[in-house]
């Protein structure tokens, strides 16, 4: 057998990534921040790098700055994850109806 029958794609290690993303609450629902629709973009790179884009449910939310690193450290202890970026954005502003359907029915928005 060689190497490469042992190497997991992209593809794998982004299912990984998003598992771990529904393990991470927001703060102040009580949801995860996955099915809240917060995450706008995964990437990760044939070297397993991940970058990710996600936005808060308000500019102005408490933990703007430290949830962003918070983030990246759960990221990177996903099985074969390299380096891991989280980049906070707010185009386009986050809505309610940026959530999943899991979310609404947990909130009863339905």
């Amino acid at each position: 057998m060689s190497k490469e029958d042992f190497e997991v794609s992209s593809e794998e290690v982004k299912e990984d990534v998003i598992e771990m993303l529904q393990t991470i609450y927001d703060p102040e629902i009580p949801v995860n921040i996955y099915e809240l629709g917060l995450i706008y973009g995964i990437d990760v790179s044939d070297e397993y790098n991940v970058e990710i884009k996600m936005t808060l449910t308000a500019p102005g939310c408490p933990v703007a700055q430290s949830f962003p690193g918070e983030i990246e450290e759960k990221v990177g202890t996903v099985a074969n994850v390299n380096k891991v970026n989280v980049e906070l954005v707010w185009e386009p502003p986050w809505s309610k109806e940026m959530m999943n359907e899991a979310a609404q029915l947990q909130l009863g928005m339905f």
